[in-house]
């Protein structure tokens, strides 16, 4: 069995808390003979928590489904053209969006857009030197993906003028994530099990939000966790603890994989 995990209010919280029963019922997994992986929407450059890389993983799937590590290699990466990530910031700086830019080694954003926003100051901290300016690096980045903060008034248009390039995950009117189109989390499983001739059936996937949906939908037993979203609840064949209340550990002991 192929085990996937989200990371964000699935494996921690937002502190970065990762229950000590989430580790232990991981290694335990791992020890049976099934392969862990995380399967997040953040880029592989915001994935270097050494706690949580810790835990010890066969994969790492990042940035939804757009790159995916085995073993300690890259075996996966679609990266977003010079031609068509300047034509996205082009829209962004025209309909008044805040992006920020994901990719394999670096994240960029122009920090003045983000100075006391939770989220944006999170990053900045937790990126350090691996955080670049957008426009200290124009038409040079290496991207997967991107998050924005949308202007409302602008939104619809700047979604259509780009539809071709993107697929929309919209967290709420002002936050949305861009990706590649026809890339998810649920791509990234398939991804996977075609590189390592693997039966998507005999999958798991552990998730709480709405860019979890095709992950779990997509996974032979979707494992929704405590406090997740009422849409992901209803495409879960199991709802498990939270994830301070051994909601891993519990969903792994559920499905007998420890």
């Amino acid at each position: 069995m192929i085990i996937f995990f989200d990371i964000d209010g699935t494996l921690w919280d937002y502190k970065n808390y990762i229950p000590e029963s989430a580790k232990e019922g991981i290694r335990r997994a791992r020890a049976n003979g099934h392969k862990c992986f995380i399967n997040t929407g953040r880029a592989r450059a915001f994935v270097t928590n050494k706690e949580l890389l810790d835990i010890g993983w066969d994969g790492i799937v990042s940035s939804c489904g757009c790159m995916i590590e085995y073993e300690g290699k890259t075996i996966f990466n679609r990266l977003i053209s010079r031609d068509d990530a300047i034509r996205t910031m082009e829209a962004m700086n025209k309909y008044g969006f805040k992006p920020i830019l994901e990719g394999p080694e670096h994240l960029y954003m122009e920090k003045s857009d983000y100075t006391g926003d939770m989220y944006g100051e999170k990053v900045m901290r937790e990126m350090g030197e691996r955080l670049r300016g957008i426009k200290d690096s124009w038409g040079k980045w290496e991207i997967n993906k991107l998050s924005v903060t949308c202007n409302p008034e602008t939104s619809a248009q700047c979604s259509e003028e780009l539809s071709d390039l993107y697929d929309y995950m919209v967290h709420t009117p002002t936050i949305w994530e861009m990706v590649p189109k026809g890339y998810n989390k649920g791509t990234g499983i398939r991804k996977v099990c075609e590189l390592l001739n693997v039966d998507a059936a005999d999958t798991i996937a552990f998730g709480d939000s709405i860019n979890d949906k095709e992950m779990l939908e997509e996974a032979g037993i979707a494992v929704a966790m405590g406090r997740c979203s009422d849409e992901i609840a209803q495409i879960a064949d199991f709802v498990t603890a939270n994830l301070e209340d051994d909601g891993i550990l519990i969903g792994l002991e559920k499905f007998g994989l420890i």
